[in-house]
């Protein structure tokens, strides 16, 4: 690595004390948010949180900045940044999380109501939100790198985003304005297609950690929920013949799955 010249350390300095004092103001922000839902009564707390959550997100983007001029500058990663980042990210998902839930293979029934605190929010401004917390996770996994220590522990991230936006989205409206002539059609379309695509790749997520790092039962476990989760969805919309494909999968990895787990016994029964 190059030394890092007098200049492009004070170039360095200047902006990020540029990034800093933004990051102050948001963090303000969002304690002042957050004080609100501390009031008694609770009024409002959905549209509250989902301020909150696009505050947070805000942060995560100019702790990322940090991390990536740090890396044009001076030519390595602000660890510390990054770390910060996946903290801010992490709120912002948990803020829609305490709206939604996190039940990721629930029947609609069972948080169908919490979506009342949310109902003026917009099928863009949901999708729109979503879109950018996943932009922002990539932007911190690129950041660390394919070989980073952190890069197992993005998989349960990738989760409960794909399970907010999952959770976030009121399927019984979103059936009926996939009729041709609804004019949401479309931006329903793409909402769909984000949860789909989440859902299936969290699931590869999974298994892909249990079979090369973890060898843990409960991430294999993980997988097969998020593909339920999926095919759940495929049903809802009586999307049959792709219901009827997963459920394949589904039963070849639950099966792959006990066979692991009996294999697992068999050994500990042998030492």
């Amino acid at each position: 690595m190059s030394k890092i010249t007098q200049e492009q350390g004070n170039r360095y300095a200047a902006k990020v004390k540029e990034y800093k004092t933004s990051i102050d103001a948001i963090l303000l922000k969002e304690q002042s948010l957050s004080n609100l839902l501390k009031q008694p009564g609770g009024q409002g707390a959905g549209y509250v949180r989902i301020k909150l959550a696009g505050e947070t997100l805000v942060l995560t983007s100019y702790q990322v900045l940090i991390n990536s001029l740090s890396v044009s500058l001076l030519g390595i990663k602000n660890e510390d940044s990054l770390a910060e980042a996946r903290k801010s990210i992490g709120r912002s998902i948990k803020y829609l999380e305490d709206i939604v839930t996190g039940f990721v293979d629930a029947a609609f029934s069972e948080y169908e109501a919490n979506l009342a605190e949310i109902a003026e929010v917009s099928y863009e401004e949901r999708y729109e939100l979503l879109r950018k917390i996943g932009f922002a996770i990539r932007e911190i996994e690129e950041g660390y790198g394919a070989n980073s220590k952190w890069k197992w522990s993005f998989v349960e991230m990738w989760g409960k985003l794909a399970t907010v936006a999952k959770n976030s989205l009121d399927l019984k409206r979103a059936f009926l304005d996939m009729d041709l002539v609804s004019p949401n059609r479309m931006i329903v379309l793409s909402y769909i297609g984000f949860i789909k695509k989440q859902l299936q790749t969290t699931a590869d997520r999974y298994r892909e950690k249990y079979e090369v790092s973890s060898m843990k039962m409960d991430d294999f476990k993980q997988a097969i929920l998020f593909l339920n989760a999926l095919r759940r969805i495929h049903v809802v919309f009586a999307e049959r013949n792709e219901a009827d494909e997963l459920k394949k999968k589904i039963e070849i990895w639950s099966a792959k799955l006990e066979n692991d787990i009996k294999k697992k016994e068999e050994e500990s029964r042998k030492r």
